[in-house]
């Protein structure tokens, strides 16, 4: 019985693969194909920008979606080769001195190996929760960042000039020193590229459903559009061999399906991608989360954070196994996958089906490909993942929110897509530390005939000379117990009558030895003061570590169940002060957490 719980706790399609239905299965084939429509030449083109061949694109493709198939948690996930971890891959190969593409291939493969094998470990270790540790906005400045990157190297399609460079500045750079070159024939067609699947996606869409034809049928054509560029302009390549004007062709694509094998790994190879393989997991799996959970949401499904990591470990294990490169979530394909109606992981299986029969049948048909359409696919494809606007959001939000972000996209631009990320994530990390290293602590107050206790600063409320009543709205650690310390030392100096201080204790949810120290060190010092400290409102779980360390034997004070309670027993001797006061300027606390 334990045995088969944990086979189902670890292979989803035990528990929706018996129940799988004929309604089931004509939803996940309808959905496939729209998908695989989408995928296969987005396979292609992200090859390219990943430095391999293209067969690759479509090896990747086949393995990652039925490695996912098995072991993923999501029904709509549709996983593969996306535009971001593409060019990570490039940008970490691009550091190793390789010099055949072979041996580029083999590296690109191990890369995918050793993401997936690190997924698959912390997914196996229970730890899908450190996905929280990175802001959205800081994932969301590096993929914008990163899709800037991605355009400005598909120019080089696009125009048939030389784009040289791993940074905007030297992209730019050799953008403008080549400008005089441009193929004007290339960038013409590569425009109405753009244009036809700009149009299939909205126009022709719309203009069908007017025509009486059913939604499905509908969004079908209308996101077919890559595909039309593919067949078109293949198609006008042979018929009027565009070649002829310059225009760069896609070449032989072996036919065939991947080899299953592991490739070797050595260990200078490990020591030299370690640290790209870190990152590449680390991004691949924050932005399946980012689609994935508002997809499940919108189900009310669950999403499992840690099979999730076993899933996408699976996912780049089985395409390493193929010859292919690290896969993740894609975002159009994923909407597109829900927008379907797929029912089960199954949908992504059937399309590795498809995406399978295209590289053994129709490979031929690509050597006459050109370069332009892929470019136009993909330039379309990027432009939902540019979101600018998240500069001004978080500026007019929070200043060290926007710090982060203006810091990871600038960096990721002039520097590299690597240092971007690692600096994005820092910044998370640094900017929490940062925000919670000052925690918002508040006078209060009790409003007039009630026991509530509110801000002296934005409410009318009655205080006593003798109390000083102190609310902390954070939890208690290292770093920021000695700004508590300075706090209460500083406002207990401006109170020459003070006898008493209460620490009012709603918002702790925690305390550490720091923070402990910090306690009995402020306890010792108003002792000396002849003030005693008080706490209130303590939480269950704090009371039980405070009173094991005998904090609460040192206490000068009492530890009161309700802050109303301490207030009535210490006012008796106190005078009035203030009974009601009000402040002059509401702005300044405005960290106050609508208090």
């Amino acid at each position: 019985m334990s045995k088969r719980f944990t086979l189902k706790r670890y292979l989803p399609i035990l528990v929706w693969g018996p129940r799988y239905t004929r309604e089931r299965l004509r939803d996940d084939l309808i959905a496939s194909v729209l998908v695989a429509v989408m995928l296969i030449p987005q396979a292609l083109a992200y090859a390219l920008i990943a430095g391999v061949s293209p067969e690759l694109g479509l090896y990747a493709a086949i393995l990652g979606l039925a490695g996912y198939a098995f072991f993923g948690s999501s029904s709509t996930l549709s996983v593969g080769p996306v535009a971001v971890l593409s060019l990570m891959t490039a940008a970490a190969l691009g550091k190793l001195s390789i010099n055949s593409a072979a041996d580029y291939a083999a590296a690109a493969t191990a890369l995918a190996l050793m993401s997936g094998g690190l997924l698959l470990l912390l997914g196996l270790l229970r730890l899908g929760f450190m996905a929280n540790f990175i802001s959205h906005p800081v994932v969301s400045a590096f993929v914008t960042a990163s899709a800037l990157l991605i355009g400005l190297n598909q120019m080089e399609y696009l125009l048939d000039i030389r784009i040289s460079g791993d940074d905007a500045v030297s992209m730019l750079r050799s953008l403008i020193e080549g400008i005089n070159n441009i193929n004007y024939a290339t960038l013409s067609l590569g425009v109405i590229a753009m244009l036809l699947i700009v149009w299939c996606k909205s126009g022709l869409q719309n203009g069908l459903l007017r025509l009486g034809w059913s939604e499905s049928r509908a969004r079908l054509i209308g996101r077919s559009g890559p595909l039309l560029v593919v067949v078109l302009s293949a198609g006008c390549a042979r018929l009027f061999n565009l070649q002829d004007y310059g225009v760069v062709l896609l070449g032989t694509v072996p036919a065939g399906l991947p080899e299953m094998r592991l490739p070797s790994v050595s260990l200078e190879l490990i020591r030299a991608l370690w640290g790209s393989a870190i990152l590449i997991a680390i991004i691949g799996y924050v932005e399946s989360l980012s689609v994935g959970q508002v997809l499940a949401a919108r189900r009310r499904e669950r999403l499992n954070l840690d099979q999730e990591l076993i899933g996408l470990g699976a996912a780049n294990i089985a395409s390493s196994a193929g010859g292919g490169f690290p896969v993740s979530a894609g975002f159009s394909r994923s909407i597109v996958n829900f927008s379907a109606g797929a029912a089960t992981p199954a949908a992504g299986l059937f399309t590795a089906i498809f995406v399978a029969g295209v590289a053994l049948l129709l490979t031929p048909v690509l050597f006459w490909l050109p370069r332009y359409a892929l470019a136009a696919i993909i330039l379309v494809a990027i432009v939902p993942l540019i979101d600018l606007g998240m500069l001004i959001r978080s500026f007019r939000f929070s200043k060290a929110d926007f710090t982060a972000v203006l810091f990871t996209l600038l960096l990721t631009l002039t520097i590299g897509v690597e240092v971007g990320v690692a600096a994005g994530v820092l910044a998370s990390i640094v900017m929490h530390l940062y925000k919670t290293s000052k925690p918002h602590v508040a006078v209060v107050g009790r409003v007039r005939d009630t026991e509530h206790f509110r801000n002296v600063q934005r409410h009318k409320v009655e205080t006593f000379e003798s109390l000083l009543s102190i609310r902390v709205d954070e939890s208690l650690y290292f770093a920021n117990s000695r700004y508590l310390e300075e706090m209460i030392f500083n406002m207990a100096a401006k109170k020459n009558n003070l006898k008493h201080v209460i620490l009012m204790c709603t918002a702790v949810n925690e305390i550490d030895l720091s923070a402990l120290e910090a306690l009995e060190t402020i306890n010792d010092t108003l002792e000396e003061l002849d003030i005693k400290l008080h706490l209130s409102e303590v939480k269950g779980p704090i009371m039980d570590r405070l009173g094991s360390s005998g904090f609460f034997t040192r206490l000068t004070g009492n530890n009161y169940l309700s802050h109303n309670q301490a207030v009535e027993d210490l006012r008796v001797a106190a005078k009035p002060d203030n009974a009601e006061s009000d402040s002059q300027d509401k702005s300044k606390d405005d960290t106050a957490k609508g208090d």
